[in-house]
This record gives C-alpha cells, structure tokens and sequence, in this order.
C-alpha cells in the first residue's frame, strides 16, 4: 500500500504546479509534431538534413532576440534559409549533398555561438540551446500550438503524397506529383518543426527529437500508418516521463526527455518482434538447427 501511495505520490505532486502543466502541454505538442515528421525523415534518410537545420538556426535566434522579436521567427527564416542554401549549392557544384549539409549547418551554428559570446546577457540564449520548457511564458506556448497546428495539418492534407514521394519518387512524377515541390514541402515542414521543438529540448537536442521517434518505431512495424502511430506513442510517453523525471531528479527537462527516447530505441534496437537484434538471433539458431537437422543421417537423433 505504501508503495502504491508513493507512485501516486509520484505522478500527481508535480501537477500541483502550473510550470508543470505548461511544461507538459508544450513537450507533448512538440513530441507530437517531431514524431510524425520523424517518420519521412527516417523514411527519405534525411537524418543530418534534420540535424543542419536544428544547428543553422542558431544565428536566427541569437538576432532575434538582439531585435526583441520571438525566437521563432528568426529561428523559422534562418532554417528555411539554410535549406535553400543547401540546394542551391548542391545544385551548383561538384560537392556532395552530405558535404554540402555539413559546411552549412556547421558555419551557421558557428555563426550563432560568435553572436552568442558577443551578447552580455547570455541567459535566454543559454535557454535555446539546451531547452527551458519548465518556464515557458503564455508567449512562447501560443507560438509552439501555432506552428504545430500549421504542420499537422499540412501533413495531413498532404499525407498521401508525402508518403509516395517517400517510397517512390519516380511513381509520383509519374503520376503529375511535383518531386521537387513536395522535398521544399517536407524541408520547410522541417524548419517549423524545428521552430516548435527549440521550447522544449533546445537547439541542441531538437535532431534527436526529429530522429529517433521514426528511427524506433522502424524497428517495431513494416506498416507506414502504424509506425506514424508507434513514433507518437513512443515520443508523448517520453515528453511526459521525462518531464517527470526532470522534475524529481531536478535535472534538464530537454536532456530527460532525450534519454527517455533513446531508452525507447535502445529496447526496440534489442527486443523488436521481427527486427530486433534478439529476434535476429533466434531466427539464426533456428536456420543453424534446421540446416543441422537436414544433414543428419535418417534415424540420427539431432540433439
């Protein structure tokens, strides 16, 4: 009975503050958002793309906040910004896209740190790099519900061309869909996304946000509508226990979330019913077996 107290205990103490309802209801909505985009990045293998434009918008904020105007819309242009920076040289030269991706987003977070180290106050910037969800004004959650209420639905209404431009490309030029149109589509549903998660994980962390949701459920389904609803599943759970645990331990609410996502992958890298590293070892011993079994002479016993 005690034990049950201090578990209930537990979860409702913290709900007695209303930083903590905040902190929830924008590490949820972030949870959400990143999840379902998650999915095609994991999908297109657009990984590092996700993290360029988590790091290239550092600059933005860091003007933004020397401006007095809200984060997000430095953040926003500079990450659509970075995107079609990325295109136009890849377009133009001989240098790969991985590389291309890399000297953008590594100069643009560059950029951002030597603004960052010429401002007094580094406060609120220290708060956009590593996360501050437990003291989001009234502000900042408008901000976060807007820009995920404009990405859900976006993908929502676009949901079935997205999902072929995903898996076949050249089946959807095929059949009139614009490639080029739907990739600057998902790239600056990417720049909002990543607008939406700065409250809620800081810079920092928002490429694990936009990864690892997808990346886990990857490994738990073969079906695309139930790993959208297993990277969900997944990213909320984490949004809330990590807060949770940020409260009790009286650590990072952005880095808990995190490392509660990366648990999430961790079993589903290990335990997956059907891609999961032990399930791959049982299906070998079973080959191993049988194969033994198929070269024992008739009326050998196999041990």
């Amino acid at each position: 009975m005690d034990a049950l107290n201090a578990l209930a205990e537990w979860f409702t103490v913290p709900l007695q503050f209303d930083f903590m309802w905040r902190a929830m209801l924008v590490s949820v909505v972030a949870g959400t958002v990143c999840a379902v985009l998650s999915c095609w990045m994991t999908l297109i293998g657009w990984s590092l793309l996700g993290d360029a434009v988590s790091h290239a918008v550092l600059p933005g904020v860091v003007l933004s906040y020397m401006l007095g105007l809200p984060f997000a819309v430095g953040a926003l242009v500079f990450g659509a910004g970075s995107v079609a920076l990325i295109g136009v040289v890849n377009r133009t030269s001989r240098v790969k896209e991985d590389a291309v991706i890399g000297v953008v987003f590594t100069a643009m977070f560059a950029v951002g740190v030597l603004l960052v180290s010429k401002i007094p106050s580094q406060t609120d910037l220290m708060h956009i790099l590593f996360g501050n969800v437990l003291g989001v004004s009234d502000g900042d959650i408008v901000q976060v519900l807007a820009a995920g209420a404009v990405v859900l639905a976006v993908v929502l209404a676009k949901h079935r061309d997205l999902t072929l431009y995903a898996f076949d490309r050249v089946h959807a030029h095929a059949i009139g869909l614009s490639p080029r149109r739907l990739e600057a589509l998902l790239l600056g549903l990417l720049a909002v996304t990543v607008v939406v998660a700065l409250q809620a994980v800081g810079i920092i962390l928002v490429v694990a946000m936009v990864i690892v949701p997808g990346a886990t459920a990857y490994l738990l389904t073969d079906r695309f509508e139930r790993m959208l609803a297993i990277a969900v599943a997944v990213s909320v759970t984490a949004s809330v226990l990590g807060t949770y645990l940020s409260f009790h331990l009286d650590a990072a609410t952005g880095g808990a979330v995190v490392a509660v996502q990366a648990l999430a992958f961790a079993l589903a890298y290990l335990f997956a019913p059907h891609h999961g590293v032990a399930a791959g070892a049982l299906r070998r011993a079973r080959q191993a077996r049988a194969a033994r079994a198929g070269r024992a002479p008739a009326g050998t016993a196999v041990p």
